[in-house]
């Protein structure tokens, strides 16, 4: 069986687990723990991010080179339309996807995660004790802003940030007044690349992960919640409900050790 070490909010393994799912293949997904879970990753892919698949004796790290090798290895329901144009206009979306909605969402969420004590509980896990709640919520706003701030996550910066991901959601929406998907009649890499990694923007239900019951469905404020890109929005959720299974309790944890570090994500 495939396996997939990832991490359950991880906006790129969530596009793994799309295509994944697309393309009707069973797999594990192994959740990658903050410190020796990483030190594993990298012995067996050269490189501690996540999502990383293993199919056999092979080590696919990197959300695109998986997609790739899917492609490959995995014919049936293709992600890559086979006429050129189609072609060239699913590779180049992806790649925005991944540079532009990725990226901005993500420092977007941790903006609303300094402004927003009720969000910034809601991502802890149902187990946290009340007093490690108690104490992240109590954090001040304005201390979190001027830290975000310092690295580019804060003040205006995080305004320029929202702005450009308002832009790409109306122009999200206008493509798909015309057509169906993204680059035509026929979902491609490129509609499960843009769904899944606008996971930050706002959560789908829970059925589809294994996250806080308060975050499913959850919107970022002023974006996810606005009703001007409730057609993107809408859009996805079909997505998610013809492709996406729902939640089946196949994940594991990798090792865990006692010094924790940050999981960066590609």
């Amino acid at each position: 069986m495939l396996e997939l070490y990832q991490f359950e909010l991880s906006q790129y393994s969530e596009k793994v687990r799309f295509l994944l799912d697309y393309k009707g293949l069973e797999y594990r997904k192994i959740e990658v723990t903050p410190g020796m879970g990483q030190v594993e990753v990298y012995q067996m892919s050269g490189q501690r991010q996540v999502p990383v698949l293993k199919d056999g004796e092979t080590v696919i790290p990197d959300s695109t080179d998986i997609a790739m090798y899917l492609e490959r290895n995995y014919p049936e329901r293709p992600l890559l339309p086979t006429a050129s144009r189609e072609k060239g206009l699913t590779l180049l979306m992806e790649e925005w996807a991944d540079e532009s909605i990725g990226l901005k969402s993500r420092k977007a969420f941790i903006g609303a995660l300094n402004r927003n004590e009720a969000l910034r509980t809601a991502v802890l896990p149902s187990d946290t004790p009340d007093f490690v709640k108690s104490i992240v919520s109590g954090i001040p706003s304005d201390l979190l802003d001027a830290l975000g701030t310092g690295v580019g996550i804060g003040g205006e910066a995080l305004k320029a940030i929202e702005g450009s991901l308002k832009q790409d959601l109306e122009a999200l929406c206008l493509i798909l007044q015309e057509q169906p998907y993204l680059t035509g009649a026929t979902p491609t890499l490129a509609d499960f690349s843009v769904a899944s990694l606008s996971l930050l923007l706002k959560f789908p239900e829970k059925s589809y992960m294994d996250i806080p019951d308060q975050l499913a469905g959850k919107a970022l404020p002023g974006i996810g919640d606005n009703p001007a890109f409730e057609p993107f929005f809408s859009w996805r959720d079909r997505l998610y409900s013809e492709y996406r299974q729902a939640t089946v309790s196949t994940t594991t944890s990798s090792s865990s050790g006692n010094a924790p570090s940050s999981i960066e994500i590609e």
